[in-house]
This record gives structure tokens, sequence and C-alpha cells, in this order.
């Protein structure tokens, strides 16, 4: 079967259709209007049955032109939380950043706001959180859902939190919409855009164009209130010829960022979209969250408006959401006639939806791009299934590792795992376990790359199996790392494995070991025996560190840097005691010429050569220390 025939619906207008049938998108409206009318400049909160809706004013003054206002500006962190923290960038990528003037309009609401969401955690027994808004205040409202989400994480609460804006421009960079897939939340945030509305739109193209029609445009539409005399007062300062001239402006750019299928698209485009796009019509809607399809649904459904009609629809969002569910049950009554194809009829309610059914050959590339959106949408689960396959074929080569591990281990050089790895020369034992500790190391970091390009489903690393497999691998084979470093001396020039060698795969699995769910079995099972692996993948680096003080407090002549390496080598004495105790090491760490056990004994010479010194007169004492007695 074809894999478009897989499906006996088009996903798009699907879920457009479910979220139009509950109250979700009036009642968002609804606040919206509200916020507009009575409160300009800042938010409106209501609770509706179990749900508290916070809807911002799409009223806001951006202040006179300043050049910055326009300018992009690195968004790390908000208040005491830090933002995007789970998956830290990968190296090399831009930082996220965001619309400076955008940003400052939500810091002078942050603390209101901020304020407002403590109260409602604590005072009430509502479980989702649904934050809203208009033109600006949707944006303003992205920014607070980001936060929020962060928040909520840190102090590790259930609470779901949806964003839903109605004709927000765009905020920030191609690195927010990166580090918004990887966090997981692009499910979080769902955009209402109209058809013709030109505002969603407008920073596709650089806000310093050779027109002044763009940057007065800006300042002059979100100085007005959302109302008709607004509008009229917007048509007076801006000549129909400058309107013109902008919307031309604005389609060129869009136009080259639809026409680049690569997902950096041009280089001149600042702005990216992020989460599901809800694209509205008189005919109904669509829902896509591919940002691919998403951009170029923004230039196929503007191409054939025209201006006026474009800042017009603007103010139309009301319209178009009291007719969402009417056209809907319009929809289903129809389906029957259009197609015998349940792809295809589910295709074509789509297309009827966008409003580009009757628009002839214009409307050709609409459906290729409403039928490319079903495709990515089914693909991550394609992938995740192909993905799976693949990590069978790499079975065998972990297989070898643990089999090179029990050799060692029973080796009569008592030198254990580590040891054995980290010596062993030009063997050709060694020459094989170690490219197979290259390829699971690729295998691995393929899966984290297309983990974090969103090809995979969003709950892939709640996957039991995923995390199993991951976690065993971190076992095995980050030993195996750590004597690679230390034995090639790598810590000699970049600093210890921990700091500043560990591969950042290692820290995403810690992450997911960390949040998943564990089984009864996890939390009464008290060991016998000692692990098969020890449970803390970076204990060989934490040795080497140990050795590292132990050199130095020997020649040590300050007597309190002296103190704080005895201080570490204690520490580290005492966390190893324990693991051994809880039998959380495996036996290769207790192998009698491990560096483990070589360690132990060493710190047993210097202590009792230190308990020596202490019975020397004190004239002899500055020998010693100067390390005249070895």
């Amino acid at each position: 079967m074809d894999a478009d025939e897989a499906s006996p619906f088009e996903t798009s207008e699907m879920l457009a259709t479910f979220l139009a049938s509950t109250p979700l998108l009036s009642e968002s409206w609804k606040l919206c209007s509200q916020a507009n009318a009575v409160a300009p400049w800042s938010f409106i909160t209501e609770r509706i049955g179990s749900i508290v809706y916070v809807a911002f004013s799409g009223v806001q003054m951006a202040g006179g032109w300043d050049p910055s206002w326009g300018s992009l500006v690195a968004l790390d962190s908000i208040g005491d939380v830090k933002l995007f923290s789970s998956r830290r960038n990968m190296e090399g990528d831009v930082p996220v950043m965001v619309h400076t003037g955008m940003l400052n309009l939500f810091l002078s609401l942050f603390h209101s706001f901020q304020n407002q969401m403590s109260i409602i955690i604590q005072s009430t027994d509502a479980k989702s959180i649904v934050i809203t808004g208009h033109s600006l205040g949707g944006a303003i409202a992205s920014l607070c859902t980001i936060w929020f989400l962060s928040y909520l994480r840190s102090i590790s609460s259930d609470i779901s939190v949806l964003c839903i804006t109605f004709g927000s421009p765009l905020l920030g960079n191609k690195s927010l919409s990166r580090a918004i897939h990887r966090e997981r939340w692009g499910g979080n945030f769902c955009h209402v855009v109209s058809k013709l509305d030109i505002m969603p739109r407008l920073l596709f193209a650089p806000l310093q164009p050779p027109l002044t029609a763009h940057l007065n445009f800006l300042l002059q539409f979100w100085h007005l209130s959302m109302t008709s005399l607004g509008l009229q007062r917007l048509v007076v300062q801006i000549s129909q010829q400058e309107i013109a001239e902008l919307f031309s402006f604005v389609m060129a750019y869009l136009s080259a960022a639809a026409a680049t299928p690569d997902e950096d698209g041009p280089p001149q485009i600042p702005f990216h979209p992020f989460g599901s796009y809800v694209f509205v019509s008189e005919n109904g809607a669509v829902c896509v969250d591919s940002e691919t399809t998403v951009i170029q649904m923004m230039h196929l459904m503007f191409a054939p408006s025209s201006p006026a009609c474009s800042i017009d629809d603007h103010l139309k969002y009301g319209d178009y959401v009291n007719n969402l569910s009417l056209q809907a049950f319009k929809k289903s009554c129809m389906q029957e006639n259009i197609s015998d194809s349940g792809y295809e009829a589910g295709l074509e309610l789509a297309l009827k939806s966008s409003g580009m059914a009757s628009q002839g050959s214009a409307a050709v590339p609409v459906k290729e791009s409403l039928r490319l959106a079903r495709r990515m949408g089914r693909s991550p689960s394609l992938k995740h299934a192909s993905l799976a396959v693949t990590l069978s074929k790499f079975v065998p080569y972990r297989a070898e590792i643990e089999w090179y591990k029990t050799l060692c281990d029973e080796a009569d050089d008592q030198l254990g795992y580590y040891d054995s790895f980290k010596g062993r020369g030009s063997s050709r034992r060694g020459m094989k376990i170690n490219m197979n500790r290259l390829k699971l190391a690729r295998f691995w970091n393929n899966v984290i790359e297309m983990l974090e390009s969103n090809q995979l489903p969003y709950d892939f690393e709640k996957s039991r199996k995923w995390v199993n497999s991951s976690q065993f691998y971190k076992l095995l084979v980050e030993p195996l790392d750590i004597a690679e470093y230390y034995g090639k001396g790598m810590h000699r020039t970049k600093g210890h494995y921990i700091q500043h060698g560990r591969e950042r795969r290692y820290e995403i699995f810690d992450r997911w070991w960390k949040e998943r769910t564990p089984s009864a079995a996890e939390g009464s099972h008290i060991r016998s025996t000692f692990a098969s692996l020890t449970q803390d993948t970076c204990f060989w680096a934490r040795v080497e560190e140990a050795r590292d003080w132990l050199d130095s407090v020997r020649s040590e002549t300050d007597p309190s840097k002296e103190a704080y390496l005895w201080d570490n080598i204690e520490k580290f004495e005492n966390y190893a005691a324990q693991l051994i105790e809880n039998k959380e090491v495996s036996k290769d760490v207790l192998a009698k010429n491990s560096s483990y056990s070589m360690w132990v004994e060493e710190l047993k010479e210097l202590r009792e050569m230190k308990a020596k010194v202490q019975n020397f007169p004190p004239h002899f004492t500055r020998f010693v220390k100067g390390g005249v007695i070895p």
C-alpha cells in the first residue's frame, strides 16, 4: 500500500477540526478581545472550569523608534530561571536570540506575570494554563510560555501549559526554533494565522529595508489599539503607495524563504517559526507543525491577497474563530462527494479549509505543501521503527566489548577492564574493541542528532527501551572513553575528563536516566554481589583526578593548598568506599593492579610517611617538605 493511502484522513485538516471543536480557541479569543479593550499594555486572567486563561493585550507601547529596538538579542535566562537548560546548544550553534523590542515589552510585564503565576499555582487546583495573546500580545505570550515551561520543569510540576496566539509576529531566530524542538515544547505552542494577515509575515523581511514604510508600519500599527478607528488612522498616516511597496517588499523575502527547502533557509531571513500553526480562512482551518511547510503556507496563502485586505485581516480573528465549528460541520457533510480515496478526501478538505481550492493553478503548490506536511508528520514514527532495527545491528559490537571486559577481568595480570584498555598498546584485540567503541559512539550521536532535529517522536526519550539501552551503553563504554582520554595524555592539555573531555551524549543519557520512572523493583533492590558494571560511569575519571591530587600533595608547601588537596582526597576515599560497600562497582575496580587499588596503596604509604614525619625533630621538617626525603 502506498504511504499516502496508509491513513484514511489528512492530518492537517483533522487536527484543525479537532481544535475547533474544543472551547480553547473561542475562549482564548474572547479573553484577548477583553484584554485589548480593558487592559492595554497588560494582561487579564480568568478561570474557566479547571483551566486558567492568561490573555495579553495586543495594545502595546513600543516607544519611539530606537535602532536597537528592531535588533535581535541573546536569550539565555529570565530572572533566576535558566532557559533550555536540559539540552545545551550544540557546539558551533548560533545562540538563541529574540526580537529586542518584544523582549523589552515582555520584561516590563514579567514581574506581574510571575507573581500571578505563583498565586495560581499555590492557591488553585488548576491542572492546565492557557497563555494567549493577539498581535504583539501573542509574542509576549510566547515569551511568557517559554519562561513558565522552564520554571515548571525546575520545580517538577505536572501542570500542562498551552500557548495560543492570534496574528502574532515572529519572535526569534532559527536557534530559538531548534531549542524549542530540543525541549520537546513544539506541541505547547499553537499560532493562529489568517490567510491574508501581514503581521505574522512581516518579519520575514529585514528590519532595515530601503523603504521607510516597513519601520513606520511596525511602530504605528503596534501603537494603535485594535479598533476600526485605529486602522483608519494607520491608513491616513501611511499612503496606499507605501502600503503597496511594503506588501511587495515582504512578499519578495517571504517568497525567497518559501522557495528554500533546506531547514536553515536563506541567510537573510532572521526570524523563524516554531510550534504548530493553524491557518484559518473563511472556509475553515488547517494545522501544520513542519517549519518548512509553515513557511511555504505563509507564502502560498498570502500571495493572492491585496495590501488593503491584508491589513484588515489582522483584526478579523473573531470572525474566523466563530465560524470554525460551523465550517467543520459543513465539511463533514460534504466529504462523501469529494473522492473515494480517504486520503485524497482529507487532502481536498484541507485544501478547501485553507481557502485556496478556488485559486486554480495557484492551489497546486498548496496541495503539495499539505501533502508534505502529512508525510513529515508521520516520518518520526517511521524513523523510530527503522532506528530500532539499526540498533539491533549494533548489538554484536556491544557484545564483543562485553566479552573483552570478561577477558580483562579474568586475566593473570589483574589489571582489570579499565587499565587493560588504557595500556592496550597496538594489540589487535585492543584495536578491534576501539573500533567498536567508535562505531557505537557514531550510532548514539546520530540518535541524538535525529532527536534534536525533531525527526523522532516527542516521547522518544521516555521510552523504557531507549532509556535502558542508552544507560547500558554508557555503563559499558564510557570507562573506555576515559581510558582513551588519559591513556593519550589529553588531560595534560585539555584538563581532566569530567570538566573538559566528557562527550555531550553522556550528559544527555544521564538526564534520560534521572528523569525515567523507576520500576518498583529498582527502589527495593539491595545488591548481594558486585555489579557487572560500575554504576558511576565517571568513576575512573575520579580515580585519575585523585591520583593527581596525591602527586600534588607530596610536593605542596603551602599549608592551605595542602589542606585543600587532603580534603579532596578524603572525600573521594569516602565516596569510593561507599560505592564498594553498596557493591555498586564492578570487580575490576578491586583488581590487584588496577589504578584504584594502586591509588589506595599509595595513599596508605603517604599517610604512613606523614605519620613518621610528625615524629621528626622540627628542623628536619623543611627537608621533608622540600622533597629530600622521598
